[in-house]
Order: structure tokens, then sequence, then C-alpha cells
């Protein structure tokens, strides 16, 4: 690895400058004795390496010496540098190579190249993780990757979605998907149709040495799609017409597992909503609470409970007009929080 050693030191002195032996032992994670041996190594092989003595001392490399690369434009460096890597990079255990081709490209750079990327970096900043992470683990996802790449089948212990029993099963592995937090391994096996597995499901996994059997023809993307659109066409479906308070209609639009299907045209002038008047009307009648104007929408849940447990979060802020049964369920449900909170003030 000494080759790979040389190669970082010198993309490092190109990058920065200026490093001290201490500062390159450190990030090369070796000892400082190693450095000087791996820069008298350089400088006999004609790199124009040199120590710089004094307070702002350390090891420099003559000016203009760098590796020829460019052609870059602005967009292309911050395309290329505006982030940390991706999730599925740190993953697969490329965060270390991903970061050695970033030092690669900037120390390719021209100085003014390297003053565009580091502008650029100071000010765009990309961060791929979300706010909603999954938790879940995936040990075995290099002893897949591996496979997947060498062409290798692999013999899996896999537990099924709701199934404390272990499966065992060989696969050959056709492909690695990463779809927002979770991973997913597309394998085949013998004389069947390709199936997904969940990787954070899989409890052990050995490589074999038997190749793969890869299907004719298959395309990695093309089977995803066709696995996602089918799913989704399957999950259970529930809609319902409701009112929406303008001061929520971002919010709802934003908010997991509902869907908002149409805003409508027509609009409800809005006569406060949750019984803070006492006169009774139609819910379709025009209402006016100061004059707010409420919108009409068409929302699409999964099921009857999960449309319930949304709303009764917008509280007085959503009144759903259909279904009657859910327009029912929300009114027990509240009715049931108030005489919980009743009770307990009378039973402190």
């Amino acid at each position: 690895m000494r080759a790979d050693r040389l190669l970082q030191i010198m993309l490092l002195l190109q990058t920065r400058s200026r490093m001290t032996t201490r500062e390159l032992a450190e990030r090369l994670e070796v000892s400082e004795r190693t450095i000087h041996r791996d820069l008298e190594a350089l400088s006999a092989a004609g790199v124009p390496v040199y120590a710089q003595r004094g307070a702002a001392g350390g090891w420099r490399m003559m000016e203009g010496y760098r590796t020829d690369w460019n052609g870059f434009r602005k967009d292309e460096l911050l395309a290329l540098l505006a982030g940390e890597p991706q999730r599925h990079l740190t993953d697969l255990g490329f965060r270390d190579a991903y970061e050695a081709a970033v030092l690669k490209v900037l120390a390719s750079l021209s100085s003014s190249q390297r003053r565009d990327a580091e502008y650029m970096r100071q000010r765009v900043y990309v961060d791929t993780a979300g706010w909603h992470q999954s938790g879940e683990e995936a040990p075995w996802l290099p002893v897949l990757q591996e496979a997947v790449w060498e062409g290798r089948k692999l013999r899996l212990q896999y537990a099924s979605s709701g199934d404390t029993a272990l499966s065992e099963r060989v696969v050959n592995p056709l492909g690695l998907v990463l779809m927002g937090s979770l991973w997913y391994l597309v394998a085949v096996r013998d004389e069947q149709e390709p199936r997904t597995y969940r990787v954070s499901r899989i409890k052990d996994a050995a490589m074999l040495e038997e190749p793969v059997m890869r299907p004719n023809s298959f395309d990695l993307a093309v089977y995803w799609q066709r696995s996602v659109d089918r799913f989704r066409s399957e999950l259970p479906f529930y809609s319902a017409h409701a009112l929406v308070h303008p001061s929520v209609c971002a919010r709802l639009e934003q908010t997991r597992y509902v869907r908002v299907a149409a805003w409508l045209e027509g609009k409800i002038v809005d006569a406060v909503s949750s019984g803070r008047q006492s006169q009774k009307h139609d819910a379709r009648s025009s209402r006016t609470d100061a004059f707010v104007t409420w919108q009409e929408a068409e929302l699409e849940f999964n099921t009857l409970e999960s449309a319930r447990d949304i709303l009764l979060g917008f509280g007085d802020k959503v009144c759903v007009l259909e279904p009657f049964e859910l327009r029912d369920d929300l009114l027990n449900a509240a009715n049931n929080i108030t005489t919980m909170y009743d009770f307990s003030n009378k039973n402190p």
C-alpha cells in the first residue's frame, strides 16, 4: 500500500500547499518516521517536495507542479463537491474512496479553479440523510455487494416479514437497491422469478463459489420500477373529501401517508370550525370565521384508521365532509379524548 500512500502525500501537498510531518502522519495513520521515508522516496523519484523551516514551516511542493486535469466548469465542480458522500457510498464502504477521489480532483485543479471549488463548497451543502432515518442495520451489506460484484451465489438466512423463524435459501444476486434509507437485494432462485429481499432481514450471508445464473435481458432499473408500481397499486386505498384551513394546507401536503389528490377550485368561507359557534348548519354551507377562506381537498389515505389518526393531529383545522364513517370515527375519538381529560380533571 506504500504506492497509494505516496500518491496521497502528493495530492495532499498539492491541495493544502503546506503540511507538517505530524499532520501527514495523522492523516495517513502512520508514524512520522514513515512520512520522512516516504518524502525522501518522492524526492529521489524527482517529485519536487521540500521542507520549509520556521513557525510557518512544513512540507511543500514546488509551485506549478500538479496533475494535468483541466476542463472543469463551475457547475461540474459544484456537482462533484457540493456535499458529503451519499448514504449508499458510506454503506457500501466507499466513503474513503469518495474522499480520495475528491482529493484527486482538487489536487488536479489550477489555483483559480481550486478557489472556485472552495467558494462553492462554503456556500452549498447537500445533506442526503433527511429527517426520517430508518435506524435499520445492514451488517451483511458488504458481503452482498461483493457477491453482486463478483457474480457469485449467496447462501442467506432470511427472516420474512412477521415470521420469527429463519429460512435458508441459495440465491443468484442480481443487484442492490437503496430506496430512501432502506437497502434491498434483488435476487433469483433457480428457475424462479426475481424477488426482492430486505437487507435488514438478512441475518447471515455467505458468498459461494458457484457463479450467478443471471436471467437473459434482466434490467435492474426496469425490474425495480415495475416492483414499485405493483407495490403502490396493491396498497390499500381510502379517500376523503375535506375542508382545509389555509394555515395547514402546506403542512398537509408534507404529511406522510396522506396525499392531496386535488385542491378543488371551489373555496368555502369558514364559519368557525370545531363548534366555536353554537348554531347548526350544513358542512357545505358558507361559513365565516373572520372571513377566512377554507380550501376543499380530495385526500387519499391507506385505511380508515390511518385517516382518523392523521386527521386528529390537525385538530379543528381540517373538517371532513365525506365519507360519513370517517366523520363519525373522528367524532367518537374526539369525544373519548374529552371524556378522558374530564375524568382526569375530576380524579387528579
